[in-house]
């Protein structure tokens, strides 16, 4: 197999997207979209990816970092003018080099491998990923000769109306024998009402030399998807998002709305989960086996243990174990540690704590910057006070504590194993082990008080 090279286009700045971001930066499913097409790439056998940056350079290269070698264009002169700023990295060198837009991040590496494929079967010195579309109108169309070699690409406006009939478009991916690539670059001209240099024109400039020219059809149209603007954005986000959701759900995983349900790409789910309308899972999270994710509940880069529930709540950079009941209405917050069989009830917010086997805190309560013994119970409207308006403290509430409700603990405090605390205290002090602590102020009735505030005698 001859050596394999790869360029990515990624040096526009996207005008059509109106926005602060460049293009290839955008996001489809959590992943800028340059990013899904190297991806894809690394899959196949590249000796080398050279990716052509321009706008947002920096930024590019620190997305991709060592996966590629960059070639900057400075001035955005067209497709061919993006390509020959790879000579100096792939002049001279011999193989086959696939030329993809870093803005369709819904190619597939198994159509890229079957482009190669094509092209070393077909002895080509060019081959053009090529799909068919029900309107063609505004593409570029692909003619072919009788014996299915590519005669040339004609623009929709120079077609004729013979020409506008054909439904097979150019996707703009191509494959070149490499040293014809960059032979044939020299000569492309920018005579055009643009002034740019396209990449097409090396098409033609083989075919001229009497190089054979062939193209390899897709079946699947939306992998060709270029995305220019945010319409087009969103339908590759729409498309990338069933893609994901079809491999888990023929992984075990029970999706019960795909079209409403947002899985990145990279999550992984175990067999049996249930995934429930709304729900968005993003980032590095590893979810277990029987557990049951929302409705409308956000994980985020969480690792979560079998048989647990997530229901309409949020959770954030943090570790779940097994069986353990969260929401609805709770709020996970980073760097916590939930161990099995814990419940987490509505309206409980837990952050920076570890939360030990068998505890609860079942409604209304801020647990933060705190160690959570087993067999725990946090009554109802309990909080851990840990903040003095500069610094943060730390909470122990040790194994076997009952916190009755509405109960302060003033950080730095530590709770002892087996203690009780009595609804309604505000704990400053340590709490020795099985001691029962109380600290609120006794109650006091003023009788008949209520007729003197409304003025009665």
């Amino acid at each position: 197999m001859s050596n394999r090279y790869a360029v990515i286009l990624a040096a526009g700045q996207g005008t059509r997207m109106k926005s602060k971001l460049y293009k290839v930066l955008h996001p489809v499913c959590g992943k800028p979209m340059v990013q899904h097409v190297v991806d894809q790439v690394q899959k196949l056998d590249i000796k080398e990816i050279v990716t052509i940056i321009g706008h947002g350079a920096e930024k590019v290269q620190a997305q991709l970092g060592e996966r590629s070698h960059y070639a900057l264009q400075e001035e955005q002169l067209g497709t061919a003018h993006a390509v020959m700023q790879a000579a100096s990295l792939l002049e001279g060198k011999e193989g086959i080099t696939i030329v993809v837009c870093g803005d369709t991040p819904l190619i597939k590496a198994e159509t890229m491998e079957a482009l190669f494929k094509h092209h070393e079967e077909t002895k080509a010195k060019a081959t053009i990923l090529t799909a068919s579309i029900g309107n063609p109108a505004g593409y570029g169309r692909v003619v072919r000769s009788e014996a299915g070699l590519v005669e040339k690409i004609v623009e929709h406006k120079d077609a004729s109306d013979e020409e506008r009939k054909i439904n097979e478009i150019n996707t703009g991916t191509y494959c070149f024998d490499n040293s014809a690539l960059f032979e044939a670059l020299k000569n492309v001209s920018n005579e055009n009402v643009q002034g740019e240099y396209y990449l097409p024109d090396v098409v033609e400039i083989l075919k001229n030399q009497g190089e054979i020219v062939t193209a390899y059809q897709t079946d699947d149209l939306d992998e060709t998807l270029g995305v220019n603007d945010r319409v087009a954005l969103a339908e590759a986000e729409r498309i990338m998002r069933l893609r994901i959701n079809e491999i888990h759900m023929r992984n075990g995983v029970t999706i019960t709305d795909p079209a409403n349900t947002y899985i990145e790409e990279g999550v992984e789910i175990g067999q049996d989960t249930v995934i429930y309308p709304g729900t968005m899972i993003k980032g590095n999270t590893v979810i277990g086996e029987d557990c049951k994710i929302g409705p409308n509940s956000e994980i985020v880069s969480c690792r979560i243990g079998d048989e647990t529930t997530v229901r309409q709540s949020a959770a954030h950079q943090s570790a779940i174990g097994s069986r353990v009941n969260i929401g609805p209405f709770a709020h996970i917050r980073p760097d916590s540690t939930i161990h099995d069989d814990v419940k987490i009830g509505n309206f409980v917010e837990i952050k920076k704590a570890v939360f030990g086997q068998g505890s609860k805190a079942s409604h209304l309560s801020y647990i933060g910057d705190a160690e959570v013994g087993n067999n725990v119970n946090i009554g109802c409207g309990s909080i851990t006070v840990n903040y003095d308006g500069k610094n943060k403290y730390l909470t122990k509430i040790e194994d076997d504590v009952f916190i009755g409700c509405n109960s302060n603990l003033v950080a730095p405090v530590t709770v002892g194993k087996g203690a009780y605390v009595a609804a309604g205290s505000t704990i400053t002090k340590d709490v020795p082990g099985n001691a029962l602590s109380i600290a609120r102020a006794h109650q006091v009735n003023k009788e008949n008080y209520a007729e003197k505030l409304n003025g009665k005698k």
